[in-house]
C-alpha cells in the first residue's frame, strides 16, 4: 500500500496526518491495537546548470533498526512523481515541465544515519525530475507542486529481527543544501531577496559582496500573487556558484545577495535601481560588508540591470559582469535600453560574457556593442554553451560564469573580480 500527500498538506496537517507503518507480523496485529507509525521522506534536490532537479529521496528509516544493505535493490521501491503548477494556467496557455510518471530508481543505499536513500535517474535535459515549470505567456518560472508516491515492493531485511514492510509514507520538505544556505529576507520596499553569509573568522575584517541579478524568467508574477523568493536560486547556478567553496576561497569569504524583481528588471530599470541600492546599503550597514568590494553580476535581463546599476551608481561597484545583457530593445523597435552615451561613460571595470549562437539576445548588437563602447572593458565570446558534454541553448552563457570558466591572458573571471577594489 502507498500513501502520498502534498507538501502543503504536510505543513498544514503535520506528521500526525500520516497513515503509518505496519511492523512485521500477521495483519491481525493491527486489529489487536498495535500502534501504526509513519515513515516520512525528504526530496533531495540539486541545482544543475540547467535548473534544479530532485536527484534522490531519503526515507527516515533509522528507527527501524539496522537495515541489511544486502537486501536493498533498485526495485525494492517504486517512486512515482507528479508535478503541477501552483497557480492556474489559463485556457490555451502552456506550462513546460509538468509531469506525472514513475521516476527510475538507479540505486537503493543507506546513508550514514541508517536512512534509506533512493537515487533517481537525472541529468541535463532529462524530463520528469525538475522542480520548476515555465509559463509561456508570463515568461516566468514557478516552483511546481510536487507529489511523490512511494511503494515498497519487497520486505526490508534487518540485521536484528524479522523483515519489515512499510505501508505508509509521508512526504516532507524539498532539501537543497546549496539553496538552503541562503537566508530569506524582504527589504523595506517589499523586494524579496536571498542572502548567503560567509563563515566569520576572527581578524578577517569586512568581506566582499556579490550582487546577483537574475534573468526575466525568475521574476515575480504579481497579478497572480506569485512572488516566491525561490526561483532565483533554483533556475540556474548563477548565485550559487559564488557561494561554492571554490569561490569562497578565491574571494576569501564573500556575501552573495540575490534580489527578486517584482516583475522583470527591463520593465522599469530606473525604478528598480534605487530599490536594489537600498538592499546593498542595508547589508553594508548591518553586515560585515566592505563597501569598496561590491560586485554586480547579472544574466540576460539581469545583464541589462547590471549595466543600468553601473550607469546609475558609477562609484558603487568594484566590478561589473553583464552576461548576455540586453542593450537594444528585443525586436529592434524603440529607443536603446542603455544608450551609447551611457555605455561610453561607464568607468566601472567591466567584463562582458556571451555566446555567438545566442538567439534570444543577439550578441553583436548587445554585448559586443557594449564592449566596443565601455572604456577598458573585457569580453569573453563563446561559440556555443557546452558544459560536461551537454550543449545548452546559446543564451545560457551564465553557466560559464557560474563555473569560473571565462579567462583573459590566463586570469579567470573570479580571480579578476576578487582583485578589484573601488
Amino acid at each position: 500500500m502507498s500513501a502520498s500527500v502534498t507538501r502543503r498538506t504536510v505543513l498544514a496537517g503535520g506528521a500526525g496526518a500520516a497513515i503509518g507503518l505496519a511492523l512485521p507480523g500477521p495483519a491481525a496485529h493491527a486489529a489487536k491495537g498495535h500502534h501504526l507509525t509513519s515513515v516520512s521522506f525528504t526530496l533531495d534536490a540539486t541545482t544543475l546548470d540547467g535548473g534544479e532537479q530532485v536527484t534522490s529521496v531519503t526515507l527516515d528509516t533509522r528507527r527501524l533498526g539496522p537495515i541489511d544493505p544486502a537486501g536493498l535493490h533498485p526495485d525494492t521501491f517504486t517512486v512515482h512523481a507528479r508535478a503541477t503548477s501552483p497557480i492556474p494556467i489559463a485556457p490555451g496557455d502552456l506550462i513546460f515541465s509538468e509531469y506525472d510518471l514513475d521516476r527510475t530508481v538507479t540505486a537503493a543505499r543507506l546513508d550514514r544515519h541508517g536512512n534509506i536513500v533512493l537515487d533517481l535517474s537525472h541529468g541535463e535535459g532529462q524530463l520528469g525530475g525538475g522542480t520548476l515549470g515555465y509559463i509561456l505567456s508570463k515568461g516566468r518560472n514557478v516552483r511546481l507542486d510536487l507529489v511523490y508516491t512511494i511503494t515498497q515492493n519487497t520486505p526490508l531485511l534487518r540485521r536484528h529481527g524479522p523483515p519489515v514492510t512499510i505501508t505508509g509514507f509521508v512526504q516532507g520538505r524539498l532539501s537543497n543544501p546549496e539553496v538552503d544556505a541562503f537566508s530569506h529576507h524582504v527589504s523595506g520596499s517589499g523586494m524579496k531577496y536571498r542572502l548567503y553569509s560567509p563563515k566569520r573568522s576572527p581578524g578577517r575584517g569586512r568581506r566582499p559582496l556579490i550582487l546577483w541579478l537574475h534573468g526575466a524568467g525568475e521574476g515575480a508574477s504579481l497579478p497572480d500573487g506569485y512572488y516566491d523568493n525561490e526561483t532565483t536560486l533554483r533556475a540556474n547556478r548563477g548565485a550559487l556558484g559564488f557561494a561554492t567553496p571554490q569561490a569562497q576561497r578565491i574571494f576569501a569569504g564573500a556575501y552573495v545577495v540575490a534580489p527578486q524583481s517584482t516583475s522583470y528588471w527591463m520593465e522599469d530599470g530606473p525604478r528598480f535601481a534605487p530599490l536594489i541600492r537600498d538592499i546593498v546599503d542595508d547589508l553594508v550597514r548591518r553586515e560585515h560588508v566592505d563597501p569598496d568590494r561590491i560586485h554586480v553580476v547579472g544574466c540576460s535581463n539581469g545583464g541589462y540591470m547590471s549595466l543600468k546599476m553601473t550607469v546609475a551608481y558609477p562609484d558603487l561597484f568594484a566590478a561589473s559582469v553583464p552576461i548576455c545583457g540586453v542593450v537594444e530593445p528585443l525586436g529592434g523597435e524603440g529607443p536603446p535600453l542603455v544608450t551609447d552615451a551611457e555605455l561610453a561613460a561607464i568607468d566601472t571595470p567591466t567584463w562582458l560574457v556571451t555566446s555567438r549562437d545566442d538567439d534570444t539576445v543577439p550578441p553583436e548588437t548587445n554585448t559586443v556593442h557594449a564592449h566596443d563602447l565601455i572604456p577598458g572593458s573585457l569580453i569573453t565570446l563563446y561559440d556555443h554553451v557546452v558544459w560536461n558534454g551537454y550543449q545548452f541553448p546559446g543564451h545560457f552563457s551564465w553557466i560559464y560564469v557560474a563555473r569560473n570558466d571565462p579567462s583573459v591572458d590566463g586570469t579567470h573571471l573570479w580571480q579578476w573580480m576578487s582583485r578589484r577594489h573601488r
